[in-house]
């Protein structure tokens, strides 16, 4: 997780003058704190930030499954038995969706909630489930059991029981949308969801070149395993260290692979770099799911992306890729 809160306290001491401050506008959006943090001399900074705030809102109500007024959730209920149209903004969405699905080999899926539910993650209830219902919920899992029609842009599913659920990748979308309104008003900004997703517009103030960011240790939270410099790129870190269950002695995190409908393993952290926050957001899920050895094919065929990668039982992260407006700090044991 990312330790930002307390690095921008340290930030304000040592790199400003009493005279200087953050101003930090925040909501409650999509479960977790969206917030938006600029320097106090902008001009119309506060202004900015609730109009980008606003935008964080609109887009929970269009993606949410937990709302039945959402298009998403009107999707789910009839999609398995028409066509239904989808607005623009969704339609480009889904098929970006699409397309990381098949370049991350199938560990990215947005119709991967079955399986959550199964194993009991929906509600924070975690349980081992019976083969059977792992089975019958792979059944209904899979970006193939899409149906698009291009031209009238409508979406069907292929099966009763197939639903969407943009839970791993709408954080990521809602800070590009604001980002892009934010762009022209204010110079620079730190973009936050949650903990787990930040967005850089500019360097910030900071004489180091960039705004300063400690990817925190997955088990030892007195401790960070990096320190990036964000400039004008985004961020995104996944682990299991906060929703996890333990059964007989072995521990289930809800990160579930939807290849295998089992929580994935071998991976303690994944923290992603790259120019779009829906992007990172999406593939810090994925590369979790896949580990370094799908990173590593990841990276090396799309520039400009970048996976920190802590392995379970390592002591050090594996780099791969590269992002020329993030620098790596590794930490020392």
């Amino acid at each position: 997780m990312l330790q930002r809160r307390q690095f921008l306290r340290f930030a304000r001491s040592r790199y400003f003058s009493t005279d200087d401050y953050w101003l930090h506008v925040n909501r409650a959006v999509m479960a977790c704190r969206f917030e938006v943090t600029m320097p106090r001399g902008q001009a119309d900074a506060v202004a900015a930030g609730k109009r980008a705030l606003d935008i964080a809102g609109r887009i929970e109500e269009q993606l949410t499954v937990f709302r039945e007024t959402s298009e998403v959730s009107h999707i789910n209920r009839n999609a398995a038995s028409q066509a239904i149209r989808v607005e623009d903004s969704l339609w480009e969405l889904l098929s970006r969706c699409l397309d990381l699905h098949r370049t991350s080999e199938g560990a990215f899926d947005i119709t991967s909630a079955p399986l959550s539910r199964c194993w009991g993650f929906l509600r924070r209830q975690g349980r081992v489930p019976d083969p059977d219902e792992i089975d019958k919920a792979l059944s209904v899992v899979g970006s193939d059991k899409l149906r698009f029609d291009d031209q009238a842009r409508t979406i069907r599913f292929q099966l009763a029981g197939v639903e969407l659920n943009f839970g791993s990748i709408g954080k990521g979308y809602a800070l590009d949308q604001m980002a892009r309104a934010l762009r022209g008003a204010v110079e620079t900004a730190l973009l936050g969801a949650g903990s787990s997703s930040l967005l850089a517009i500019g360097a910030g103030y900071l004489r180091e070149g960039g705004w300063k960011i400690g990817i925190r240790h997955p088990f030892r939270k007195d401790r960070r395993i990096a320190v990036l410099r964000l400039r004008d790129c985004a961020m995104s870190t996944s682990g299991c260290e906060e929703q996890f269950f333990e059964y007989q002695g072995k521990r289930y995190g809800h990160i579930i692979d939807p290849r295998t409908g089992q929580p994935a393993e071998g991976v303690a952290s994944a923290t992603v770099i790259a120019a779009s926050a829906e992007l990172t957001d999406a593939l810090a899920t994925a590369l979790y799911v896949g580990g370094v050895e799908l990173a590593e094919r990841f990276c090396a065929s799309n520039p400009g992306v970048m996976a920190i990668i802590l392995e379970t039982g390592s002591t050090r992260p594996a780099i791969l890729g590269g992002n020329q407006n993030c620098s790596v700090e590794l930490m020392s044991e």
